[in-house]
């Protein structure tokens, strides 16, 4: 039976994904142990420590298949970690080359390493969606780069901006979480091989050439130093997702609020019956854009856990460790739901220009007041110029005419600025400012962004 949102048969792939899921199954985990074990015993005998054939032995013999798995959970609840009873197992797989599995490590080489494994690939799902949402807001700053509509600030207008300048905005934001995670992955992905306390001892004076050879064979990086109690990599990781799934959140918000019956200017993707209402037919509620909210959230809590579980005692911890082992999963399934329902959402996003140009045009031309000081301040001085629009503007919120009448019926405007020029300057679409050319610079700055 699920309990979880993670693997309940309702909420499953809301709130994460099939692949992420797959990547951080219990039976991908004890793969990437036995990954470890193996990776662990060929290097040991491509450095002479162990029988080359003893190495050979247990990369046939070491195979998931071949666990009791349920031995296998019972003396886990029992030891406290899945190592030691992984590693019986093995050792009598392996028969006369048991004796060599394990040899030199510690539990948390092996955990450490597999969940090092479990990242790169989690990774690699994130970095795919990054590119998609990418390519999806690239498109839509293109086609929307001259599409006029209001731009809010305090939730309540401010100036005029393009959708393409608001799809530029979001575009930047993925074009650096593209060059974080191609920073941080070799930061992250290295594996962990040090011993009991860390210090490689029980291999003398082959443990560095152990530790190198097993690396290579995983493809990951040779430790600086052991990091058993430096946990920053998986901290960077967590709070990378963090800043991944809050840009997603607000990219959220914005479509939630756009998407509401007073504003209609953009809407998610039209599919029967998704984000309607039990009791109200006319519903057609943000379903992704919640989902994505909700799980941002999640995964903020998951980073902070992720920053509290690097405060570790002396060279192994009592208790940090084990919070990881609820966040770094728990976080890569819901930043996998999030990113998923951005990729669908944005893929088919409904933009409705119409309507940005209906809200743009809903204050009679408030909006664009400041173009008009900007007009009159050369005739004025800027601060004449602000309270002499300022009166027009509660002139035309009184008498509830347009900003262009309460203009023209004022002296002191009409005698500096004729009947074309105001109208021009009351134009909200000729008031967006350098927001087409920045969604130029954008485009152009992210096409350089490896991917």
């Amino acid at each position: 039976m699920s309990s979880t949102v993670y693997d309940s048969q309702l909420f499953r792939n809301m709130f994460a994904t099939e692949k992420m899921r797959a990547v951080f199954s219990d039976k991908a985990l004890i793969e990437r142990y036995i990954e470890t074990e193996v990776a662990l015993a060929k290097a040991e005998a491509s450095c002479g420590v162990i029988p080359a054939t003893a190495a050979a032995e247990i990369a046939d013999k070491a195979r998931y298949e071949a666990l009791d798995l349920a031995e296998m959970q019972h003396q886990t609840e029992i030891v406290g970690y899945p190592i030691l009873p992984l590693v019986e197992q093995l050792s009598t797989l392996c028969g006369q080359a048991g004796r060599y599995v394990h040899w030199g490590a510690t539990t948390q080489d092996i955990m450490d390493t597999a969940v090092v494994l479990q990242i790169r690939a989690a990774l690699n799902i994130v970095e795919a969606d990054i590119h998609q949402i990418r390519e999806v807001l690239t498109r839509l700053a293109k086609e929307h780069r001259d599409t006029p509509m209001a731009g809010r600030t305090h939730l309540q207008h401010a100036l005029p901006i393009t959708f393409g300048y608001k799809c530029a905005v979001w575009l930047s934001m993925f074009d650096r979480h593209a060059e974080r995670l191609s920073q941080l992955r070799p930061r992250v992905e290295v594996g962990q091989f040090a011993g009991a306390a860390g210090t490689l001892a029980s291999l003398g004076n082959d443990g560095f050439s152990v530790q190198t050879a097993m690396m290579k064979e995983l493809g990951l990086g040779v430790p600086q130093a052991t990091w058993h109690v430096a946990r920053d990599g998986f901290a960077e990781v967590l709070n990378f997702l963090g800043l991944v799934t809050g840009s997603l959140g607000k990219v959220a918000l914005d479509i939630m609020m756009m998407m509401t019956s007073e504003l209609g200017e953009a809407y998610e993707p039209f599919v029967k019956g998704r984000g309607a209402s039990s009791t109200m037919p006319q519903k057609r509620n943000p379903i992704s854009c919640e989902i994505i909210y909700a799980a941002a959230k999640g995964v903020r809590q998951h980073a902070g856990l992720m920053l509290d579980a690097m405060v570790q005692d002396f060279e192994r911890s009592t208790g940090p460790w084990q919070a990881e082992w609820v966040a770094i999963p728990e976080a890569f399934m819901l930043s996998s739901a999030a990113l998923e329902q951005a990729v669908y959402m944005l893929g088919g996003l409904e933009v409705k220009p119409d309507n940005m140009r209906k809200n743009l045009n809903m204050t009679r031309g408030l909006i664009v007041a400041e173009a008009v000081m900007m007009g009159l301040a050369p005739q004025l001085g800027r601060q004449t110029a602000h309270d002499v629009v300022y009166d027009a503007c509660r002139v035309a919120n009184t008498e509830n005419i347009s900003l262009l009448d309460a203009l023209l019926a004022n002296e002191t405007v009409t005698s500096k600025l004729t009947l074309a020029e105001l109208q021009a300057l009351t134009e909200p679409a000729n008031y967006t400012g350098l927001a087409p050319l920045m969604v130029d610079r954008t485009l152009l700055a992210s096409a350089k962004v490896k991917n």
